[in-house]
């Protein structure tokens, strides 16, 4: 009995992994004028209502200044979001952490341009 469940767990966390996927890809901009960070994350999905982007955490100068929780994905291929981040200033580096709901982050960030 207690083989079998151990591989059931085992068999569960294997098939999750397998059908969860951090994002592939992260692109930022920040519009230096309007003040306004726009990130395109990359996570291709066949239904945005089970596999779908959860939560997207932004951090200026690796302080955490936004975090996002997401009931679910724009469309299958990414998530598009875009904050006001008045307190970034030329040289500073803003990052955006971007969470699946299955399995797995990815992070991205960018220096503010001049």
């Amino acid at each position: 009995m207690k083989k079998m469940v151990i591989f059931l767990i085992v068999s569960f966390c294997i098939t999750s992994a397998a059908y969860g996927h951090p994002p592939s890809d992260i692109k930022i901009t920040y519009d230096s004028k309007a003040r306004v960070l726009k990130a395109v994350i990359m996570h291709n999905v066949s239904d945005v209502k089970k596999h779908f982007i959860y939560k997207i955490d932004v951090s200026l100068n690796g302080k955490e200044i936004i975090s996002h929780a997401i009931s679910r994905q724009n469309n299958n291929i990414n998530q598009v979001v875009s904050y006001l981040i008045p307190d970034a200033n030329a040289g500073d580096k803003l990052s955006v952490e971007g969470y699946c709901n299955i399995s797995g982050k990815l992070e991205k960030g960018i220096i503010v341009p001049k």
